[in-house]
């Protein structure tokens, strides 16, 4: 499946989000990176959260520093968010969050926790193993499911609101894989922080 940096995103977000999405995504995309999330939180008074990724779903710490460079001075000029925040770049992570129809179609066999936006048959929250995924749905199986039911469930992707990696033994022993065919050094993290003083500290995932 080739790497579209545009591909439409299927995650729901606040009208603040949104707008900051509108922003940086064309930055991202300038640079060669896709975007995958964009979240604002109160940690630290207020935390804008980016997370963008490579062709082969990374983001090493040149990266984000390129990436947090770069995108800094456009918010400043575009004033989205009309307060003080802490500024975060990261890389998707091993449990990541899925938000692509490609996204899904690469973690087919693992579990994702999935919560749509409106009610479907009844509920909104499913939790299982990622059967299959089409141009409009994807398909999870629910190991719960009540004898005599049917344990699959077909998610319109334009419904979904978030849905995420659950952490297994299959998806660390996938990671690892992952590592091998497209190696960090040791030295490299995944996450620049930005403070409002434009230092820029790491965390290692």
């Amino acid at each position: 499946m080739s790497f579209d940096l545009t591909a439409k995103r299927y995650i729901k977000e606040t009208g603040m989000e949104a707008r900051v999405s509108a922003i940086v995504e064309p930055v991202a995309n300038s640079l060669g990176y896709a975007l995958v999330r964009v979240r604002i939180t109160q940690e630290n008074g207020m935390t804008l959260q980016i997370m963008a990724e490579d062709e082969n779903g990374r983001f090493t710490i040149v990266d984000c520093e390129t990436l947090s460079k770069d995108v800094s001075p456009v918010l400043d000029v575009e004033d989205p968010i009309e307060r003080e925040y802490h500024l975060e770049v990261s890389s998707p992570g091993i449990d990541r969050p899925l938000v692509r129809q490609r996204d899904f179609a690469a973690h087919i066999g693992h579990e994702a926790k999935i919560e749509l936006s409106d009610m479907l048959n009844g509920r909104k929250r499913f939790r299982g193993f990622i059967k299959a995924v089409d141009a409009d749905t994807v398909t999870i199986t629910l190991p719960d499911a009540p004898a005599g039911t049917d344990p699959d469930h077909h998610l319109p992707l334009v419904s979904i609101g978030e849905a995420k990696l659950v952490m297994t033994d299959a998806l660390m022993e996938k990671a690892r894989l992952d590592q091998e065919q497209h190696p960090l050094d040791d030295d490299e993290t995944e996450t620049v922080e930005i403070d409002n003083d434009d230092d820029i500290s790491e965390e290692t995932h």
